[in-house]
């Protein structure tokens, strides 16, 4: 069982979001602790209420809201009843036992989970201490909870989540509806929450290394119009093939809205990892590397998948970094503009005139050439999918500021 505790600043915005889920058909209240009602008697306020009571009690504290979500293996097939004991016991463990919580079962991913929300306002109006609850009394309930019922351990559980996602093979799925959704599913669902990207051509970046795309259609048709979104396998040659399979019907919801806000909530998340990754580069620029297939082998024998934008007439004009390690994404210029392509190609160009001891021992391939010889998935992204997602203000240009003369 894998236990994860946020803090949501409100208590409505964690309430929200899981009845929100029960509203699309993805989720179930299943039990209320601490309320005089059943769940499926009472209507959202009336949750809300018994929260906001006890919240209004203090109005010092900054942290008066736990949603709390605990994840069981895929194998596991636990009943109503087994969750609501397992969700009883642990709020028990942690110290919040008598605070009214309410739980929620979860049905759009791969695995079993809930999500229960509380507050840390006492009946006396004093907070629950929550430093490093998630470290000490979650850790310490989670082990406790895993023996008593039998449960997969978070470890095991945790090794498994860190399986490579296997990439669609587009010849043995043999383009059926069923066994195309299947596949694209597993993909989306794999990589929707766990990678740090800014933009649907950044998506696609880590999509197509899996030979999968999300496509809107041609800017004057239907689909991208209404802003609809479908996804698409990709053979070996990035040609899309088979049965289109609508977003809105795959388990995990991929839309562009739901695209869009991860968008703005990555932004701030893949941060801390540009350092690490900018270091990463280096270090393989260190060795010299003579030209961009070489480039290319290295960073993935580190774990960075290498991407090359093309325009339609075949010319590279972009490159764009997924860091496997950390699942997040960067184009080169976000990194630095001596990381762009136009950079990166004139510093391999001066490798490549170096004498021959200080450079690496590789022969120059020609850019059609590489996947075949470097044996690397070499994902294009042409312009006709790059979506511009930058706010209008950022695009208005500076006014020059007038010099004041001062006088003698």
């Amino acid at each position: 069982m894998v236990a994860k505790i946020t803090s949501p600043t409100k208590v409505i915005a964690a309430l929200n979001y899981n009845e929100n889920k029960v509203q699309e058909g993805k989720a179930e209240c299943l039990h209320g602790s601490g309320y005089l009602r059943n769940t499926g008697d009472m209507d959202f306020y009336q949750k809300l209420e018994g929260f906001e009571r006890l919240n209004s009690l203090n109005s010092r504290a900054t942290t008066k809201t736990l949603h709390i979500s605990l994840n069981f293996d895929p194998s596991e097939k636990i009943s109503k009843d087994r969750l609501i004991s397992i969700a009883s016991d642990y709020m028990e463990k942690i110290g919040f036992g008598a605070q009214p919580w309410l739980m929620y079962r979860h049905n759009d991913a791969g695995h079993p989970h809930i999500h229960i929300v509380t507050t840390t306002i006492q009946a006396d109006g004093k907070r629950i201490d929550t430093y490093n609850i998630g470290r000490n009394q979650s850790e310490k309930a989670r082990k406790e909870i895993e023996q008593a019922y039998g449960l997969i351990p978070a470890e095991n559980q945790k090794r498994l989540l860190r399986k490579p996602i296997a990439p669609v093979q587009a010849e043995k799925i043999g383009y059926g509806k069923t066994e195309t959704k299947k596949s694209i599913t597993n993909v989306i669902n794999a990589i929707l929450n766990t990678y740090r990207y800014c933009s649907l051509p950044e998506f696609n970046a880590i999509l197509k290394s899996y030979n999968v795309v999300a496509d809107r259609g041609q800017e004057d048709g239907r689909i991208y119009k209404h802003r609809g979104l479908v996804y698409r396998v990709l053979d070996a040659k990035s040609n899309k093939v088979g049965v289109p399979i609508k977003a809105s019907s795959i388990n995990s919801n991929p839309i562009l809205e739901k695209l869009d806000a991860l968008f703005e909530k990555n932004k701030l998340l893949k941060e801390p990892f540009r350092a690490g990754l900018k270091n990463t580069i280096d270090q393989v620029l260190a060795q010299h590397p003579r030209d961009i297939a070489t480039l290319v082998r290295l960073l993935e024998q580190k774990n960075v998948v290498t991407v090359l934008r093309q325009n339609e007439q075949g010319r590279i004009y972009g490159i764009t970094f997924i860091d496997r390690n950390n699942k997040c994404v960067f184009n080169g210029s976000d990194i630095g503009k001596q990381y762009s392509f136009a950079h990166l190609e004139e510093r391999l160009a001066a490798f490549s005139q170096l004498p021959v001891n200080q450079k690496a021992q590789s022969h120059k391939i020609p850019f059609k050439e590489q996947s075949q010889s470097i044996n690397i998935l070499d994902v294009v992204i042409t312009p006709r999918e790059e979506f511009n997602y930058t706010s209008g203000a950022l695009l208005k240009k500076k006014r020059k500021k007038k010099r004041r003369s001062l006088g003698l």
